[in-house]
């Protein structure tokens, strides 16, 4: 079976894909990130997530190489991480009390089979108050750095959630069960069950 690439190095992703029981390697991207405007939400996201892939199945064409990328959303404008501390404490100031969109697409590439797919999902998220000084301490953690948002629904930044509605993965920054339908659509999950790979 074709080895499975993680066009990421986010610690999230690789332990999803783990929990999945999908044998992987990772692999950084090459890819710069452009968060156009001009794109509805959900093509911009798969668009990112193709293009984190199809950087890695360049160099390892008889690979298949899984990209995913996630962006907050707030009043139709990208909030992905923050590039300072001020900057995520004015994102976190912004999502606070509010609801917001979490957008995650993902792509998977496999570039000798010329074979590519791509899908995404869409999260609404509701944030509760946050004081000053809970950001100013939730920034200080440094969690919120590498964070589309400055905000992590599974970290320290869980109890600032009251409210989701859909896929909570997708929050995190890979949604399982769309992950593994894209493998079904490049007819490789059975492959993948049958290796044992998957529980």
């Amino acid at each position: 079976m074709d080895r499975i690439l993680l066009a990421s190095t986010s610690p999230r992703r690789t332990h999803l894909l783990a929990q999945m029981g999908i044998v992987h390697e990772v692999v950084a991207p090459d890819y710069e990130e452009k968060h156009s405007t001009l794109l509805p939400p959900q093509e911009l996201v798969m668009k990112l997530a193709h293009g984190k892939a199809a950087s890695v199945a360049v160099k390892h064409t008889d690979c298949i190489v899984l990209g995913a990328d996630t962006l907050v959303f707030y009043e139709n404008q990208p909030l992905g991480k923050p590039s300072s501390a001020d900057e995520a404490k004015a994102m976190l100031r912004k999502l606070a009390g509010k609801t917001h969109d979490v957008y995650t697409g993902v792509a998977l590439v496999h570039e000798n089979a010329n074979r590519s797919v791509s899908d995404f999902r869409h999260v609404r998220v509701t944030m509760r108050m946050l004081r000053d000084e809970e950001i100013a301490w939730y920034v200080k953690t440094g969690e919120p750095m590498d964070k589309a948002g400055a905000y992590s629904i599974q970290g320290i930044g869980a109890p600032f959630i009251t409210e989701i509605h859909g896929d909570f993965y997708a929050v995190v920054g890979l949604p399982l069960a769309l992950t593994f339908d894209l493998f079904a659509r490049l007819e490789i999950s059975n492959l993948l069950l049958q290796r044992g790979n998957v529980e």
